[in-house]
Parts: C-alpha cells; structure tokens; sequence
C-alpha cells in the first residue's frame, strides 16, 4: 500500500499533523473512515453475508454517459454480425500477450465482429496481423458499444462489470491485479459470466470459455 502511495503519503502526513490527527501510519486500515465506507457495488453483485460493519453502504453504480466526454468511433464499420466488446481497462492495459491471445480467439472466430479496446500503453502495430472481424482502438465509447454488444471481454474493472451488468451483457473476465480477482470472483459467482486466470490463457482456453 505504502510504494502505491507513496507520492502522496507525504502530503497526507503533514495535513494529519497541522490539524492535529492521531494516526498510526504503520497501520494500513488506519485511515478508514469509522462513520461511513461507501461502495458503489450492488448489494446484490456482492457475496451473500458479508461481515461488513454497520457504517458500510451500498450506494450501487455511480457511472453516467451524460457526463462522459464523446469519443470519435467508426461506427461505420459496424455490420450486422454479433458484436463482442474487449478492453483491459486504462491502469494494468500494457500485457501485450493479452491483446495477442485476444486477437488470436476471433481470429477463429470469422462470424463475430470484435471491438478492441487497448488504451494508450500498446502500439497496436506490436499487435501483429489484424483479422479482418478485428477494430482496434485505442478509447471507445464504452457504455455506447456495450448497448450494441453480445459479450465483453474485460480485465474485471468494477467500472466495466456494472457498466455490463446494466445493459445486461455476459463478460468473460481476465483479472490483472488491485480488486479485479474479487470482482471476477463475484461475476463468476453470480452467474454473469466466467474468468480466466492470467496464468491460464491461451487462445484455446479463451476461446472456449467465450
């Protein structure tokens, strides 16, 4: 936690002393808030009887497309094929293999058309020969495609997970690191799609969980 704050530790430090908190910094949970933690997770996409205490409240999702800034898509591109939605998010984007396994399923896959979403940390020429079913971007309109999708390929991102679970679209989840383990924990164990172990994909396995 601390090498994850580090920048910022300093400045949190000198503030708790200048208005005169008590903090033990050797203490991860030590700035948690005791009135209330808010959660934008539904209750429901929770497990079942967890031991949260009393000051912890599920708000449920917190993201809005009227707020969003318009992103520029070929739209045009679009046929009339089932669409599937992959993105691995905009922290933990830069696994080039994971674009390359992704690429190889619908490779295989001619009669679906994918969307591919691969942020700024990937030169999407790294990526190799593009299939034909393939557009690659580097920022979609996420919430736009997902209404048209037919399933999402995500890194398990809450964001991504509740923005699929309100337009009702199954995913298959491939967790990079921080929450995404539990988060593909949950949609596994809700029955709103499956996940994939980075130590576990191929394009075999991949594409037979798709």
């Amino acid at each position: 936690m601390f090498e994850i704050f580090a920048q910022v530790l300093p400045v949190a430090m000198s503030y708790a002393e200048e208005v005169g908190l008590q903090i033990d910094w050797s203490n991860p949970s030590a700035t948690t808030s005791k009135l209330a933690v808010i959660t934008q997770t539904p209750k429901e996409f929770d497990f079942s009887g967890a031991p949260w205490p009393a000051h912890f409240h599920y708000a449920g999702p917190f993201h809005d497309s009227d707020g969003r800034q318009a992103i520029p898509f070929p739209w045009e591109q679009l046929g009339a094929k089932p669409i599937v939605y992959a993105s691995m998010g905009t922290l933990l984007n830069g696994l080039e293999h994971v674009y390359k396994t992704i690429l190889g399923v619908f490779e295989k896959l001619p009669e679906i058309q994918l969307v591919l979403s691969v942020g700024t940390n990937i030169d999407p020429n790294d990526l190799g020969p593009i299939p034909s079913n393939a557009i690659i971007v580097r920022t979609a309109p996420q919430i736009e495609l997902l209404k048209r999708a037919t399933l999402c390929v995500t890194h398990a991102g809450l964001n991504t997970a509740l923005e699929s679970l309100a337009q009702g679209v199954p995913m298959v989840a491939i967790p990079i690191g921080y929450d995404q383990p539990g988060v593909a924990a949950r949609i596994a164990h809700h029955g709103v799609g499956e996940f994939v172990e980075l130590q576990d994909l191929t394009i075999e396995h991949l594409g037979g969980v798709i």
